[in-house]
């Protein structure tokens, strides 16, 4: 979701082309310097792992593979006070067959970070299948500009470091909730070939939005500790003609094999396109658009769709939020699996926890892979393990499912999005 523009500042052009050529190496190195795959270690983070041996237990295996319903990677980003927030979204979204990365950014404390991992160490079914994990130190995140770039990039290469199975990356902050229990979101994907991308091409005013990629920003978060406002420039650059720029939302559903691609760049154009989106205002409305349709092997892989329900994509107003009179218009077109942006204790959410979920205030959703849970010392624990292999979707799933499958097989995808969008 788009923030109000910080106040520009005018510079020297000659030092902005300086500036612009230093701040694109420092995206550089700092994308690669946060993609070095290390989870981080540092004592207060030892020590939380040290506290929680006892909670530990045996993993358990999930198999994958052909027969088998897919496998999700989540990244969760979310910020100061926003714990349990977090905490409420990730147990709406559990599932053993998935992968989950949780992150604070740079506005939180160490204690918040520090309590997160306690929280998330303490669940016992977190722990018994060993697919949670928390970043414990933390770094400077501006919603504009590249550092909301490399955030995302960096989680995938540490997902794709902890566990190279899943087939989906999927990015949530903690203003996001389901609308479906992954076992309805897991069985539509189930009949989704593994090499579609699920991304959201917009039809905004090209001219103004050109205007806006020729403006140069620099983004300070990526040389400080904390994050801070953008700069600037006077001058604006020469519209590219290497590449067509394609916009569209910043909340994506990308293959594996496409996030390796964009991190390991085994040819020239991710690394090419992260250098001219170094200096926009909004790269993570254009940044994968713009690769995806731009490369070959990835351009007729694209759905334009990311099956969310957002009032951004409608009205981006910021101080909206959903509410109740939303519930209805969010289920009706049967093609969200997710919904934003929500506040904490929105009432809304207890309706869908109660109606679509069947999640209680601390649980998590039941499905094949749990058949009955108690609740013990507030921590929910799985009374009856079932079969982690096998979903069983509801009316909702089934008719997401039907809607995609419906796409698909019309070939649309293969044409339409980096067609029609593309800008220049």
């Amino acid at each position: 979701m788009r923030n109000p523009k910080f106040p520009c500042r005018g510079m020297d052009y000659r030092l902005l082309c300086l500036l612009a050529f230093g701040v694109c190496l420092l995206l550089f190195g700092a994308i690669f310097s946060r993609l070095n795959l290390q989870i981080p270690n540092g004592s207060s983070y030892s020590k939380v792992t040290n506290k929680l041996q006892q909670f530990s237990s045996p993993k358990r295996v999930v198999r994958k593979g052909e027969g088998y319903p897919p496998s999700f990677a989540y990244w969760i980003i979310g910020t100061k006070g926003e714990n349990k927030k977090i905490l409420r979204l990730l147990k709406a979204i559990y599932h053993p067959r998935n992968q989950y990365l949780v992150q604070l950014d740079d506005e939180s404390t160490e204690s918040e970070r520090i309590d997160l991992a306690l929280s998330v160490k303490s669940h016992r079914v977190f722990e018994a299948f060993g697919n949670v994990d928390v970043i414990g130190s933390s770094y400077a995140i501006n919603r504009m500009g590249s550092s909301s770039l490399s955030a995302p990039l960096h989680a995938a290469a540490i997902l794709l470091r902890m566990n190279q199975h899943w087939d989906w990356f999927i990015t949530l902050s903690s203003s996001d909730y389901p609308i479906a229990t992954q076992d309805d979101i897991l069985h539509a994907f189930t009949f989704m070939p593994t090499y579609l991308n699920f991304i959201h091409y917009t039809n905004r005013t090209l001219r103004n939005e050109q205007r806006n990629m020729n403006q140069i920003v620099v983004d300070p978060s990526l040389h400080y500790e904390k994050s801070s406002p953008l700069f600037f420039a006077v001058e604006s650059r020469e519209t590219p003609d290497a590449f067509n720029i394609f916009l569209g939302s910043p909340w994506v559903i990308l293959t594996r094999a496409f996030m390796e691609y964009c991190i390991q760049g085994w040819d020239n154009l991710p690394r090419k396109l992260l250098m001219f989106f170094s200096n926009v205002a909004y790269p993570l409305e254009s940044y994968f658009h713009t690769v995806l349709c731009n490369s070959p092997e990835f351009q007729n892989t694209t759905l334009d769709i990311n099956l969310r329900y957002s009032l951004w994509d409608t009205d981006p107003t910021e101080s909206q939020l959903l509410d109740l009179s939303h519930y209805d218009t969010m289920l009706e077109n049967g093609d969200a699996a997710f919904a934003r942006p929500f506040g904490e204790g929105d009432l809304v959410l207890d309706k869908i926890d109660d109606l679509i979920l069947n999640r209680s205030s601390n649980g998590l959703v039941q499905g094949e892979w749990c058949s009955s849970s108690i609740e013990d010392e507030a921590d929910l624990v799985c009374s009856i393990y079932g079969n982690i292999d096998s979903v069983k979707p509801s009316s909702y799933g089934i008719k997401l499912k039907t809607m995609l499958v419906e796409i698909v097989n019309n070939g649309v995808f293969r044409t339409r999005s980096c067609q029609f969008h593309k800008m220049g």
